[in-house]
């Protein structure tokens, strides 16, 4: 990241000519398109503890059901068709990727069901998964489980008095994953944390967040707590799902870059960070090698208020990838007419799905990232027919609630891989009555790529 002098003067004269710019839209090919079944469930270690060999047992708030498949699953209030509680653990669904090549990939799955109260069951863990675009199958080769024998976590987890200590959805939000020297790196949303783990899965350090020099903590942060009485305050400037969402990489490894999914509350204003009248983003630095926050930061400012982002990886050493997207689901040609909600049409579409390319440089630290360009994931266009589901006349869009995948495959063919979350069995994106499967799809987007 760090720049000689010319070269940085040479960039930050190029991003403030072109600061108040609106992003450029190139066009996104699709060149292949794989498929991991939305039912796809595995057992739990052998060693792991009764209570996680059936997971989703307290979906419903405020009562623990243990009969497999017997609480449907819902998104918008439409049936998925699949219901919980699982007899094992969902693979799905999948909150960060990193390209090995060959159609290799290192993915991270969510924290089980969305939220600290119904996960205590959902085990943690990170896949390495081959995807064949030609026949669409993606086979999962390994999967690592989180666990926490020498005991660094912090706080207390729910496995606390076992021998392995396995980590659950409860303990954390694991939402983006970066390998770096036999070491795997995971940016967390519920403290927000980072998470050092080994190649077994074992945990080795948990680090707090702090921006300029002061904590970073949501209410899922475990030293935030309920106050006494009703009159008194509780302080927190990080939003109840809105810590890492995704977390990139420098090219040789130094930095990681958390990414915030939604603005830090500014205490003095009263309201979200905003630069130029938009909400923003925090993108953090921390020095690997150190093992600190550098105290070194950039703003990503949403297009639009409400929106969020996805994942986050690099290009090279100054430009990066970031999805960014609405809450949307759907496609119009499933839409429900005016006023209407039902179970077999889409009631709030998806409108607002893009991969973003941002600049990001020694020059603009503290200031926003340059938006060099987007693609449109709605519009994705297959003349070719490569699309295994979903095409509408020679287009594959992308319609999903949350898309939380995205990484460069081959740079110097521009062709990256973008994937869903699935939010298993809470999303139906796709067909307003079935469970989403989780979907990569290979795109040829040469142009967005050597943009300057």
């Amino acid at each position: 990241m760090r720049l000689r002098l010319a070269a940085a003067l040479l960039l930050s004269s190029t991003m403030l000519a072109g600061a108040q710019d609106a992003p450029k839209e190139f066009p996104a090919k699709l060149v292949g398109h794989a498929l991991l079944p939305a039912n796809t469930i595995i057992p739990a270690p052998a060693d792991a503890p009764a209570d996680l060999k059936v997971s989703g047992k307290f979906i419903t708030p405020g009562k623990r059901v243990e009969q497999v498949g017997t609480v449907m699953g819902t998104s918008g209030g439409r049936p998925t068709s699949l219901s919980t509680p699982f007899a094992g653990q969902p693979v799905q669904g999948f909150s960060g990727i990193r390209s090995l090549g060959n159609g290799e990939f290192l993915v991270l799955t969510d924290n089980g069901f969305g939220a600290k109260a119904n996960s205590p069951d959902a085990m943690l863990f990170f896949h390495k998964l081959k995807a064949d675009f030609n026949t669409g199958a993606v086979e999962r080769l390994s999967t690592t489980f989180l666990h926490d024998p020498d005991k660094k976590v912090p706080f207390r987890i729910v496995h606390e008095g076992t021998e392995k200590r396995y980590l659950t959805g409860a303990d954390f939000d694991p939402e983006s994953i970066q390998p770096i020297g036999g070491k795997y790196w995971i940016g967390e949303e519920f403290g927000p944390y980072l998470i050092r783990v080994d190649a077994s899965g074992k945990v080795e350090a948990v680090f707090e967040t702090t921006v300029g020099g002061k904590p970073a903590r949501s209410p899922d942060h475990y030293a935030v707590t309920t106050p006494a009485a009703p009159n008194l305050p509780v302080e927190f400037n990080v939003r109840r799902s809105k810590g890492y969402e995704g977390m990139a990489q420098s090219p040789d490894g130094r930095f990681l870059y958390p990414l915030l999914e939604g603005p830090l509350w500014n205490a003095e204003t009263k309201d979200n960070e905003e630069v130029d009248g938009k909400e923003v983003l925090r993108i953090l630095e921390f020095d690997v090698q150190n093992e600190k926050w550098t105290g070194r930061s950039w703003f990503f400012p949403l297009e639009q208020r409400g929106l969020a982002i996805g994942d986050f990886n690099m290009i090279d050493a100054t430009t990066a990838l970031i999805i960014e997207r609405d809450n949307g689901e759907g496609t119009a040609d499933r839409a429900c007419t005016a006023d209407q909600k039902g179970p077999d049409c889409f009631h709030d579409l998806a409108k607002f799905k893009r991969i973003v390319k941002i600049e990001m440089t020694d020059a603009n630290v503290g200031k926003s990232v340059r938006k060099v360009g987007f693609i449109d994931l709605m519009k994705i266009a297959d003349p070719d027919r490569k699309a295994k589901q979903g095409a509408i006349d020679g287009v594959l869009p992308f319609p999903f609630f949350t898309i939380e995948n995205v990484d460069v495959v081959d740079l110097a063919g521009g062709i990256i891989v973008v994937g869903n979350d699935n939010n298993l069995p809470f999303s139906s994106s796709r067909d307003p009555k079935k469970a989403d499967d989780n979907e990569l799809v290979l795109l040829s987007v040469k142009e967005l790529l050597t943009a300057k």
